[in-house]
C-alpha cells in the first residue's frame, strides 16, 4: 500500500544560517546585489515563481530586445540628421556587441572627424539603440558605466550623425550619470579620450 505523505509548510527556523550565508555567496558570484535579495524577499509571486522553477513546473526565458534599427531616429528640435544607417530588425544583446577604441585614444586622443573615417565600413550601431536602451535601462550592462580605470564611460552610436542649426556635425553617447542612464550630444570638431568607445556589433 502506498501511503499518501502529508505536506507540512516550512518555518522560518528552518532555514538556518549556514545555508542562507551560502545561498549569498553563490549569488555574489553571479552578479546578484544585495537590493536584488530585498526585492526577493518582499514579493512573494516572484518567490513562487522561483520555487517553480527548482520544481519544474516553470521555466525562465530571457526577454528579447528587438528594436527597429530602419526607424527615424529621435531628432532635437531645431537638428536634422545628417546620415543614419539602418541597421533592420535588431536583436539586441549586450554580450554580441563590443567597444573600439582607435588606437589613438588608447595612447592619447583622436579627433571627431578623424574617428569618423576610420569607422567607416564597421558595425556602428545607431541611435535607435541607445533610445531603447535609455527606455529599457535593464538592458544595460553595469559594467558599461566605467572603463578599466574607473572612469566614466561615455558610449557613442556612431550610426547616426547629427547636425545643428549652425552646420556642426554631433554624435550622440549614453553614459551613467547621477544614478542614472543620461544622454547628450558630442561635436566631432572635439577629441575622442581612452573612455569614449564606439559601439558595435559583432
Amino acid at each position: 500500500m502506498c501511503q499518501k505523505n502529508v505536506n507540512t509548510m516550512s518555518k522560518p527556523t528552518d532555514f538556518g544560517v549556514g545555508l542562507m550565508h551560502e545561498t549569498a555567496i553563490t549569488a555574489s558570484k553571479v552578479g546578484w546585489e544585495p537590493d536584488d535579495f530585498a526585492t526577493l524577499s518582499k514579493d512573494e509571486n516572484l518567490m513562487k515563481l522561483f520555487r517553480g522553477v527548482l520544481r519544474g513546473t516553470h521555466e525562465i526565458k530571457g526577454i528579447e530586445h528587438v528594436i527597429d534599427c530602419n526607424a527615424q531616429p529621435f531628432i532635437p528640435d531645431g537638428w536634422k540628421v545628417q546620415e543614419h544607417q539602418k541597421g533592420g530588425m535588431v536583436k539586441f544583446d549586450a554580450t554580441k556587441t563590443e567597444f573600439y577604441l582607435s588606437k589613438k585614444q588608447k595612447g592619447s586622443t583622436i579627433e571627431g572627424n578623424k574617428l569618423r573615417k576610420e569607422l567607416e565600413g564597421k558595425k556602428v550601431m545607431n541611435a535607435n539603440v541607445l533610445d531603447y536602451l535609455l527606455a529599457n535601462p535593464k538592458a544595460i550592462p553595469d559594467d558599461w558605466k566605467q572603463d578599466e580605470k574607473g572612469n566614466t564611460r561615455y558610449i557613442f552610436f556612431w550610426g547616426t550623425i547629427y547636425r545643428d542649426s549652425d552646420g556642426g556635425l554631433y554624435v550622440r553617447y549614453l553614459c551613467w550619470r547621477d544614478g542614472q542612464w543620461r544622454w547628450s550630444l558630442y561635436w566631432l570638431g572635439n577629441v575622442w579620450r581612452s573612455n569614449d568607445p564606439a559601439l558595435l556589433a559583432k
